[in-house]
């Protein structure tokens, strides 16, 4: 059996566990970091996305080596109304998020290719023998288990493509809710990456977790077409299945999701409820771990659950929205409550996004009548009427 010691080991290559070994890196640079990816590239495969207004100046920092893609604006796009909106929006790839890692950290910090079977606050053992010591672990795997949680899904399949031609997009188009209604609140997502080159993901917020891929692959080329797009390439594919959270026991998903050790991510529940948006909390957290004094095994596990309940906390707002879109709202019609919302000011869009929205910004949302029948929304809200399902994945590939 291999051992390997270190001052922190971080179990997981994703975003989360990326962005915590770079934060640490640049706060802490005399400690020994190891990050343990089960993949052979950090970050998996995934395209993630940010408004300007999500990250200050220290997180964009964090961030700056990783973008791929820049823009002034964004437009959205409904059946009623479309929209463009001065805010700045950002995207990162996994193959550049692999690299700035790689770049920043040294050579023996990384080890990918290998999974973490078991871990406590300060030590972890690896598929291939080896057993970690260190003086801190952080458990950023992923959600383990979801059956303490209740609400839907948002699923996604998405394609980056070259074109015959150009095409006429100046700027990303987050949401295409003009297209046709298909099993829940669908929309279009579509990032312009080059005059030629453009990501089309077919997103759909859900009651089921379960991705037909070849039906949506099949309705990303009708989109294309349906654009005047003509595909000449499929450069890369990526899927997902993200839980979108109206309710739950957090006592009872801390418990079990791990023992007494430093969780980061999604382990921890740190992703927006209604958009399952991780990004600005991953930047957040990490950049909050790395100026912690105490780093041993026991403080960051108690770190990591003092953050993680009062996330849980603040999002209680949240939540009851995600609770409306699936309790109250028509699966059909679950377009009309993000087309509602796009017509409000452009700053409390700003701030729902980041997870900031005030008091005044909560009030206006639920202001005027709701785009969901009024006596179902009653009921979600009092906990009288409907009630979201619980989360799971059995039955899937995720």
């Amino acid at each position: 059996m291999t051992a390997r010691v270190c001052d922190i080991a971080i179990l997981g290559g994703g975003l989360a566990g990326g962005l915590v070994a770079l934060a640490l890196r640049r706060a802490r640079p005399e400690l020994t970091l190891l990050l343990v990816e089960q993949g052979e590239l950090l970050g998996g495969n995934h395209i993630w996305s940010f408004f300007g207004s999500d990250v200050g100046a220290s997180g964009r920092e964090l961030l700056a080596d990783m973008i791929v893609g820049a823009w002034p604006e964004y437009s959205v796009r409904f059946p009623a109304f479309q929209r463009r909106l001065k805010t700045s929006y950002y995207s990162i790839s996994s193959e550049r998020f692999d690299a700035a890692l790689r770049a920043k950290l040294p050579a023996d910090a990384i080890l990918t290719g290998v999974r973490a079977l078991a871990c406590s606050a300060t030590n972890a053992t690896l598929s291939d023998g080896t057993r970690i010591e260190a003086g801190a672990v952080i458990d950023a795997r992923g959600i383990r288990n979801l059956g303490h949680l209740t609400g839907g899904w948002q699923k996604f399949l998405g394609r980056r493509v070259r074109l015959s031609a150009p095409h006429d997009l100046t700027a990303p188009l987050v949401k295409d809710a003009s297209v046709e209604q298909i099993d829940g609140y669908r929309f279009v997502y579509c990032l312009p990456f080059a005059p030629d080159e453009v990501f089309i993901e077919d997103t759909y917020y859900s009651d089921s977790p379960v991705i037909d891929a070849p039906a949506l692959a099949i309705r990303i080329e009708d989109y294309a077409r349906a654009q005047g797009w003509q595909i000449a390439e499929v450069l890369s594919e990526e899927h997902g299945v993200l839980p979108v959270v109206a309710g739950g026991d957090f006592d009872g998903f801390w418990r079990s999701s791990g023992g007494q050790v430093a969780r980061a991510g999604a382990r921890a529940g740190l992703f927006q409820a209604v958009t399952s948006y991780s990004l600005p909390d991953a930047v957040r957290y990490a950049l909050a771990l790395a100026g912690q004094d105490d780093l041993t095994g026991s403080a960051l596990a108690d770190f990591s659950e003092h953050y993680a309940r009062r996330h849980w906390k603040r999002s209680a707002y949240m939540r009851a929205l995600s609770a409306m879109l699936f309790a109250a709202a028509e699966p059909a019609t679950r377009y009309r409550v993000l087309e509602r919302f796009y017509r409000l000011d452009k700053g409390l869009i700003e701030r729902f996004y980041a997870g900031r929205s005030t008091l005044a910004d909560k009030a206006r949302i639920l202001a005027g009548k709701p785009p969901v029948p009024i006596g179902k929304a009653l009921g979600v809200l009092t906990g009288l009427g409907a009630k979201p399902q619980p989360l799971s994945l059995a039955g899937t590939r995720a």
